[in-house]
């Protein structure tokens, strides 16, 4: 099983990305979905975008985590 965290896409320089992922930032990789736009939601695994999501979608699951967090 993998887990794979939204992040909205704040800045892009070449084929990385700085990343918004809850309120923390985050570099990664742009290299296996080289075609985001700042302000899109990507699919965060292991350092990589690995598909664009959904606004909504992405708001949802952040929502959850800090949930999942809070109750630990």
């Amino acid at each position: 099983m993998c887990l794979g965290v939204p992040g909205k896409i704040l800045e892009i320089e070449k084929t990385m990305a700085k990343v918004d992922v809850g309120g923390f930032l985050r570099e990664i990789s742009l290299d296996l979905c080289p075609d985001v736009s700042v302000g899109e939601y990507v699919l965060i695994h292991t350092g990589f975008a690995i598909q664009k999501v959904d606004e909504e979608d992405a708001k949802e699951t952040l929502a959850l985590l800090q949930k999942m967090a809070e109750a630990i």
